[in-house]
């Protein structure tokens, strides 16, 4: 059978992975996916997953023409964020004015996001779809990685990027070292109708473990993600809609009132993802395959558009001629994350620890808490590393 040749393959049609095939340059594009992007919802009920973009993000997606297909309707922006400790009292807020920003980050749904990303991947005239197909088994080589598709057709590529989600076959194919650790809860995800405004402000409740955060959404909406303990969390799907609103506003203290749930909850386990060399032989690896984070923070999706800006900038600057898969290029791509995917696994790690901790972390969080709210330094410097 004939070999289809490209200069990259890629993995995957989640975010990450349709962000990429948008995002190369001067390249022949194959992208492989098992599944199709998920459809819209219907009028009224909102996706249940959603993602908090953040500003750099917002402006590569401005680039690639994807922001701007976007109903207005639905980038919701964040004008600021209030941290409740588990105290009751102590509480940090943070002010996109304070911070000289029009909003500190955007909330999207996810399958409208996927939706936009896949009609211009779709357009490229540069980008070739392979979907729904199964990446079977690769093969690399100092010439090229030679890739099967579960159907019997062959690729063959200069570049294999694995964005295929943190049970990655592309990594796990490469032999890629893999740390990884539960942490014991379920996010449960959930929509409400609010009966007060929301006003564009992100809400989170630290409980002594448990994380409840509501996000805005357009109108009189917000998404929440609840990461409980696994007992807990199964506990509270098994309930009726009305048990759940009562929960959610009991822990929330009628922050924002009575809540009216759309459509069904759902809840998916929580877990720790690194990979320390995320590049091997003509392979690299973006997003989820790469790292997961803890969802508290919100920047689990960020890191992986991250990745995207990342090697795109890396492969579009390459000399003329100079092979995508370059062992040099992957190097450079691997170095230029570890910084910052170290620096976030670290801080998200390090808060669920100390919220979720005993002994010295229990005493310390909320004072910690309520000290770094008088400090503008450091509001300012955690405001500017979750804007990249």
């Amino acid at each position: 059978m004939k070999i289809m040749d490209y200069d990259v393959v890629v993995a995957g049609a989640g975010l990450a992975g349709l962000a990429c095939a948008c995002s190369l340059t001067r390249t022949s594009v194959a992208l492989v996916a098992r599944e199709l992007p998920p459809a819209l919802p219907a009028d009224g009920i909102f996706d249940s997953r959603v993602y908090a973009i953040s500003p750099g993000n917002v402006a590569h997606l401005e680039r690639l023409g994807v922001w701007q297909r976007l109903p207005e309707a639905a980038r919701t922006p964040v004008y600021g964020m209030r941290v409740h400790g588990d105290d009751g009292r102590s509480v940090l807020d943070f002010d996109a004015y304070e911070a000289g920003v029009s909003a500190l980050a955007w909330i999207v749904e996810d399958s409208r996001l996927q939706a936009v990303l896949f009609e211009l991947a779709s357009a490229r005239p540069e980008v070739s779809m392979h979907m729904p197909v199964e990446l079977d088994r690769f093969d690399a080589d100092a010439k090229g990685v030679n890739i099967a598709l579960g159907d019997g057709r062959r690729l063959g590529a200069r570049l294999l990027v694995g964005a295929d989600g943190a049970g990655s076959r592309v990594r796990d194919q490469a032999g890629m070292s893999v740390t990884a650790s539960d942490y014991g809860q379920i996010g449960v995800v959930a929509n409400f109708r609010i009966a007060r405004p929301h006003r564009g402000v992100a809400c989170q409740w630290f409980q002594g473990g448990p994380v409840l955060a509501l996000l805005p959404l357009p109108g009189d909406a917000v998404s929440m993600v609840w990461s409980l303990p696994d007992v807990e969390a199964r506990a509270l799907l098994a309930q009726p809609g009305e048990r759940v609103e009562e929960a959610v506003f009991n822990a929330t203290f009628g922050a924002l009132g009575r809540l009216e749930l759309i459509g069904t909850p759902r809840g998916f386990p929580l877990r720790r993802l690194q990979v320390p060399h995320p590049v091997s032989m003509r392979v690299a690896l973006v997003g989820d395959a790469a790292h997961v984070v803890h969802p508290l923070a919100g920047q689990g999706m960020n890191l992986g558009l991250q990745d995207v800006r990342s090697l795109a900038d890396i492969l579009s600057r390459r000399e003329p001629g100079r092979d995508p898969g370059d062992g040099a290029l992957l190097r450079r791509y691997a170095r230029t994350r570890a910084e910052d995917t170290l620096a976030m696994d670290a801080m998200v790690d390090g808060l669920f620890r100390m919220f979720g901790g005993s002994g010295i972390a229990r005493v310390l969080r909320n004072p910690v808490l309520a000290i770094a709210n008088r400090m503008p330094i450091f509001k300012s410097l955690m405001v500017r590393q979750a804007m990249s």
